[in-house]
């Protein structure tokens, strides 16, 4: 967006080549610092328990059904991204679209790594391969249609669950709100075939997915989305930014 009123680029500080050098120098530190903190959390993360899943979750995908233990594939860490989809909705939710713009360059690299990446929502899958095929997506995307997975995980609600105040999204309680939310699932299969989840996270927990928002984080306007009606009331599913 063109409009500088929502950010602070204008009347910003211009100062000398030295003292730029001086201020870019010190604020190397706080960003060195940044990053070992982000090593430590991601060491932590990984030392977090599991769970066993033992629930026969079935979905359906581009070649029929397939387990939960089928979506590895060939490996033996698998990442589920739960994409807002629901059965009675004409196209997915153009946020995740956003964040699934980002997925095929680096799912080849992941397969690389031992780790399938997978997108999962609860529409029919007719309904999500005439998407995929629309946005021009090659990661594997497959439908809960039929299975507890998407409530099991906490993205998907019933209206009974959230007007009394069961329902529980990103670890906590949730009253009120949409059926549908977006997260992501990470599992892991040992040699005997036993499946286990090794962590989920959801809303502002999945930044990291969203290689744009890494980009603009580092320009001067920033995201810019001060004073929108809601923080990503920009976005648009990419094919349709020229509406």
């Amino acid at each position: 967006m063109s409009d500088d009123s929502r950010s602070t680029i204008a009347n910003h500080a211009v100062v000398a080549p030295a003292e730029w050098f001086s201020a870019r120098s010190a604020f190397l530190a706080k960003e060195k610092e940044f990053t070992r903190q982000r090593d430590e959390l991601s060491r932590r993360r990984r030392a977090l328990p599991w769970v066993r899943v033992d629930k026969p979750y079935v979905f359906e995908g581009p070649g029929g059904q397939e387990s939960l233990a089928q979506l590895f594939g060939p490996r033996s860490q698998l990442v589920v991204y739960h994409f807002m989809f629901a059965p009675d909705w004409a196209e997915g939710c153009k946020h995740c679209s956003f964040w699934a713009d980002h997925f095929d360059g680096p799912r080849i690299h992941l397969e690389h790594r031992d780790a399938t990446l997978v997108a999962v929502s609860r529409a029919p899958y007719e309904k999500i391969a005439a998407f995929r095929q629309r946005m021009g997506w090659n990661f594997k995307w497959v439908s809960s249609w039929d299975t507890d997975f998407n409530s099991d995980f906490g993205v998907s609600f019933t209206p009974e669950q959230l007007s009394g105040g069961s329902a529980v999204y990103n670890f906590r309680k949730l009253t009120g709100g949409p059926l549908e939310r977006e997260g992501l699932s990470v599992f892991h299969k040992d040699a005997a075939g036993a499946i286990y989840r090794t962590y989920s996270c959801y809303g502002r927990g999945i930044d990291l997915l969203n290689g744009t928002y890494n980009f603009l984080d580092l320009l001067p306007k920033g995201r810019d989305e001060e004073g929108l009606k809601a923080p990503q009331a920009w976005v648009r599913h990419h094919d349709r930014y020229t509406d």
